[in-house]
């Protein structure tokens, strides 16, 4: 069979290159037989290649009605459920059992989905997704650069994330105004936090809203006006590695700093 190629008038952005998909895809490690959920197959480019993989139980979620009945036309032997994968309950799609992910992302609420997956980080061992260029360099960006941002630490906490390689907007139908990037999250050994877990979100995302400032000024919802010594505070959000950020958390924690947070 021949790998499928997009449609225009499914309102979204397809890859068009059979050669990056087959890249995307064999950036999945499969050395075993593996669940695989695909996020939003569209005209299934992916998918085509996907199901070229012996070991790979797939199943594929998509929300678009004529992406939906597209896909039933051309591919009989997909598991496919039409509904919104963010409206979904990740532990019953496979049973309970652990699977690996893969998908090209809407842009638009590539936050959400990963958001979505963080309950469920423990189910999820892998992680292969293209995205908007700037979100990709973001999630996989070190402390210190300034795409560093509240999802680089709440994904880094639990994964280990590789930034793979860049995807032209030529390479779409109909092209995007952006560039790509294809990245790969690999659950770490972290099982949990050594801190308080909702606390330590907070901090994060307040930490984050005003990264200009230095954590003693924008953690001032938190912590209020301390006058205690943490030198992590005469610092910037975007200095602080995962460790630290737990680090601050027990330190706000033990001084019971955070009672004036919502």
């Amino acid at each position: 069979m021949q790998p499928v190629r997009a449609k225009k008038n499914l309102g979204q952005h397809f890859l068009k290159d059979q050669h990056i998909a087959q890249l995307i895809v064999d950036s999945l490690p499969i050395n075993e037989p593996t669940n695989v959920l695909e996020i939003g197959p569209g005209t299934g480019v992916l998918t085509h290649f996907l199901l070229q993989k012996e070991l790979i139980h797939l199943k594929a979620i998509e929300i678009d009605r004529e992406a939906v009945h597209f896909l039933k036309q051309h591919f009989a032997k997909l598991t496919l459920i039409e509904g919104d994968f963010l409206q979904s309950s990740p532990d019953e799609l496979f049973n309970h059992q652990n699977f690996f992910l893969i998908g090209n992302f809407p842009y638009n609420i590539s936050s959400q989905i990963f958001f979505k997956l963080l309950p469920h980080r423990n189910q999820i061992p892998i992680i292969v997704c293209m995205l908007q260029k700037e979100v990709a360099e973001r999630l996989a960006s070190p402390p210190g650069n300034k795409h560093y941002g509240i999802l680089s630490v709440l994904l880094q906490a639990f994964y280990n994330i590789e930034y793979l390689f860049t995807v032209h907007e030529e390479l779409f139908d109909p092209p995007p105004k952006v560039k790509s990037g294809v990245i790969r999250l690999t659950r770490n050994s972290t099982q949990t936090l050594s801190c308080d877990e909702t606390l330590f979100k907070q901090v994060v995302k307040t930490g984050f809203n005003q990264r200009r400032k230095t954590l003693h000024n924008a953690l001032k919802p938190l912590i209020g006006s301390v006058v205690e010594q943490q030198p992590l505070l005469n610092q910037r959000a975007e200095q602080l590695s995962v460790n630290d950020f737990v680090d601050l958390t027990n330190w706000i924690s033990a001084h019971h700093l955070n009672k004036t947070a919502d």
